[in-house]
């Protein structure tokens, strides 16, 4: 079977789907599958010229507004570079992971399956982070993609429970979205016995508001004030760095902490820390949890969307209520005090990983929903004989 997996940023950048993804593929070629990775690169703009219509709503109704306006820009943008790439090449299934990428696979290839698995939610981030307003047009206009999405693919997927719950209001049927969450080949994680003198705390992410980075420095600076030592690492960078630089510096706090920028493969790095948190406002799944943990680091986060299905508060991490620095200081402070109790969230958050969050199970899962939907799935098979 040939598989197309149409992606929206390129293999190897930061974050769950892209890095994840190549791994997917080396495991299929060697089940003796054909696939094949394809992504819109950043340098492509403005070259899209074709008329783009929905079959759910009228998108020019929203028309104007930036975040629109860039979308439909980008989904033309997708269509041209596909159409120049990709030519009269012929794949059994297409599976996209963005909503740009499986709008645009199914009007170049309508009798081709597509499946899309929606990995996060654009419109949350972005209200999130201050660029948008709820329930605004480019609100009202992200969310509407979803039917669209519906509507035009052939198989619905997510990451998890909580963000099929969150999509089913925008949906027709949403019983029948189905979720497989990120895997990881456990090749790339090596945890290192170390004994640091210091606890070593770190969070790897985008530096935007969403990631709540500005309430873990004021966890830290109450820390501080407990007189707890730490040194906290932020692997990432976005558009607030300087910001949060300067809080930092204003909690008293920037001597104990290191900003380390961008970072390809932390997961290189993770494992001489001791403490993974991020106390998200909003996440969809959150896969760097479940790389710390295959890091074997004890884990801390927010009880919200996907962190909440990894985390089982007190037996494989710790969660605390979002926008609430004290009590995220409180449950650094039991990890930080008490190294045992650390490591034996550590151990079990890994145990986890491990048989939860492993390649082979989505391997697994992929190949069930491929093998369903494509040339060989149910619809294709001949009658069986009376």
């Amino acid at each position: 079977m040939n598989v197309l997996q149409a992606l929206f940023f390129p293999p190897e950048q930061p974050g769950g789907v892209s890095s994840m993804v190549p791994y997917i593929r080396e495991r299929f070629r060697k089940l003796g599958w054909e696939m094949e990775l394809f992504s819109l690169p950043k340098r492509i703009r403005n070259k899209g010229q074709e008329d783009v219509e929905f079959e759910t709503f009228d998108w020019r109704q929203y028309a104007g507004h930036a975040i629109v306006d860039k979308y439909i820009q980008t989904l033309k943008d997708y269509i041209w570079w596909t159409k120049l790439r990709l030519k009269d090449n012929k794949y059994d299934i297409i599976h996209a992971h963005h909503p740009v990428a499986a709008l645009a696979m199914k009007r170049i290839y309508p009798d081709v399956p597509v499946i899309m698995t929606v990995h996060s939610s654009f419109e949350r981030e972005l209200i999130l982070n201050g660029r948008i307003a709820a329930g605004g047009p480019e609100h009202q206009f992200l969310t509407r993609i979803y039917g669209e999405l519906e509507k035009k693919t052939d198989r619905l997927l997510t990451v998890s429970h909580s963000f099929a719950g969150y999509l089913g209001p925008y949906l027709e049927r949403p019983e029948k979205v189905g979720v497989i969450p990120n895997g990881y080949d456990e090749r790339r994680f090596k945890p290192i016995s170390h004994d640091n003198e210091v606890a070593q705390l770190v969070t790897v992410c985008r530096l935007v508001p969403a990631k709540g980075i500005d309430i873990l420095l004021k966890a830290c600076a109450e820390l501080q004030r407990r007189g707890r030592k730490f040194v906290l690492h932020i692997i990432g960078d976005g558009p607030i760095r300087e910001e949060l630089e300067s809080l930092s510096q204003r909690l008293g706090i920037y001597e104990d902490t290191i900003f380390y920028g961008y970072m390809l493969h932390p997961e290189e790095l993770m494992p001489f820390f001791d403490v993974f948190v991020l106390p998200s406002r909003a996440e969809s799944f959150g896969s760097v949890f479940a790389e710390a943990a295959l890091c074997l680091l004890s884990l801390v986060g927010t009880n919200v969307g996907g962190i909440a299905e990894q985390i089982e508060n007190g037996v494989n991490g710790l969660l605390v209520p979002e926008e609430d620095p004290v009590a995220l200081a409180e449950a650094l402070e039991q990890l930080i005090v008490d190294p045992h109790y650390r490591y034996e969230l550590a151990r079990a958050a890994w145990n986890k990983a491990k048989k939860t969050y492993s390649l082979n199970r989505v391997i697994s899962e992929l190949k069930k929903v491929y093998t369903d939907i494509g040339p060989m799935g149910p619809e294709m098979q001949p009658e069986p004989a009376e």
